[in-house]
């Protein structure tokens, strides 16, 4: 009854691989001053890949109303997508007070009644400081050093986040993604899983001998034509190239790119054959994933 996500800001590229997530919320404000400057292009990517998408306002004491105003102002949200209100203590030390605390998320969710709003705090903060147990819509609780979607708090959450290697990593208490959307009041075209299917068999055939043939070659155009859209959309391939249906030389390189860029990011070491163009059952089902488009089969 879990599905995965991360959480992200300024500080990371929005180049993170979206294999196995269903949610990610990014940083949108800060205060009543400071706009995250890479709200925008976590956005994109996570809509790209389908994901429900959230953001959150890391708060201040004080200016409750402009802070709110602010944050709804300033995020890239629209309809459907989570808002939270990110309530820890501030890089000068001080922290708002529980009824600052409260009147944000409630300012919050009358300037925007049509989204989720919530709180993210860490369970010390909660079990220690918080004096309301009131969290608005969700409860997004850190707590390190536990098992992913087990936190020792006794309050229902929604959202946990457990880890901060490599990237900040969350558990969300949903089935699937779609029940998530669902919930969001997200749209569920953008997540619904396409019905193309790709054979990786012919796929491999298709890339050891559409190379060697004449220019244009085709040997198993209808599962290479959706692994060329998926490079595409993913930014391996460019757009002229990846409507023939031929595997050929720059399909090779842009798949070959696909291997060592999805090797990186998820420190899997790998070489040689493994990042070499030719699909395999492990990085084909990774850029099914992350692209959303088709599904592999054997």
């Amino acid at each position: 009854m879990t599905i995965k996500g991360i959480d992200v800001s300024s500080y990371q590229a929005p180049t993170w691989s979206t294999s196995g997530l269903s949610f990610v919320f990014a940083k949108a404000t800060e205060g009543h001053t400071v706009v995250d400057s890479s709200q925008a292009a976590h956005a994109a990517r996570a809509r790209g890949a389908g994901l429900v998408f959230g953001q959150y306002h890391f708060m201040w004491p004080g200016d409750i109303q402009a802070q709110a105003s602010w944050f709804a102002e300033k995020s890239v949200t629209v309809e459907g997508d989570m808002m939270a209100v990110d309530w820890e203590r501030t890089g000068s030390g001080t922290m708002a007070s529980n009824a600052d605390k409260d009147a944000l998320i409630k300012a919050i969710k009358a300037l925007r009644p049509d989204h989720k709003v919530g709180l993210y705090t860490n369970s010390s903060t909660w079990l220690n400081v918080d004096r309301t147990s009131y969290f608005g819509d969700f409860l997004w609780i850190a707590e390190y050093g536990v098992a992913a979607g087990h936190p020792k708090i006794t309050a229902k959450w929604t959202f946990h986040q457990y880890t901060d290697t490599p990237l900040d990593t969350n558990v969300g208490h949903f089935a699937n993604r779609a029940a998530l959307a669902a919930w969001a009041g997200a749209s569920t075209s953008s997540i619904t899983v396409s019905k193309t299917k790709v054979s990786l068999k012919n796929l491999v055939a298709a890339a050891k001998s559409d190379p060697k043939a004449a220019q244009g070659h085709a040997s198993h155009p209808a599962d290479v034509k959706p692994v060329e859209a998926a490079l595409q959309k993913l930014g391996y391939l460019d757009a002229s190239y990846a409507k023939d249906g031929s595997f050929g030389s720059l399909t090779i390189a842009a798949y070959s790119a696909f291997q060592k860029a999805y090797s990186k990011a998820h420190g899997l070491g790998w070489t040689g054959d493994d990042v070499n163009g030719i699909p395999g059952a492990t990085s084909l089902k990774a850029l099914a994933t992350e692209a959303g488009t088709f599904t592999e089969t054997a």
